[in-house]
């Protein structure tokens, strides 16, 4: 029991469990955030198209209510909006990994002096220009 414990300590301290944390607070709100854009911003356009009907309450009724039965219906209008809640997300997260990427591939650019390079790719950096003057050499030599 000792050594779970203390498994989990390290766990949680050394950040996993609080990254885990603030990755789903974020989520969390950005998923607001989306649900909100596509709702009031992405819907509304498309529903003038569908001269002002509202895809959430767009369904296919199989059986119509009656005294003795409920209503059996598909509601696809609802899976149409799911779907652009998805595709919106998508390429939001597409759109903020591909900036990341770009940073990070310029940080770690060691012949860009506009942003500082950091000590350990730059050290790589080093040893790769040595082990290639080494090669040249060696290869002279023979």
């Amino acid at each position: 029991m000792a050594r779970f414990l203390k498994e989990f300590k390290n766990f949680a301290v050394k950040g996993n469990m609080i990254d885990m944390a603030v990755g789903i607070i974020i989520g969390t709100a950005f998923n607001n955030v989306v649900n909100t854009l596509v709702k009031k911003v992405v819907m509304p356009p498309l529903s003038l198209l569908t001269d002002g009907v509202n895809l959430s309450n767009r369904k296919y009724v199989i059986r119509p209510a009656s005294d003795s039965a409920e209503e059996v219906a598909i509601g696809y209008g609802e899976l149409v909006e799911v779907l652009i809640d998805f595709l919106v997300i998508a390429f939001t997260i597409f759109v903020v990994i591909k900036m990341i990427n770009r940073y990070k591939k310029k940080a770690e650019d060691p012949k860009d002096k506009t942003v500082e390079t950091p000590k350990e790719i730059e050290l790589l950096s080093n040893i790769e220009r040595l082990m290639e003057e080494q090669n040249r050499y060696l290869k002279e030599k023979r």
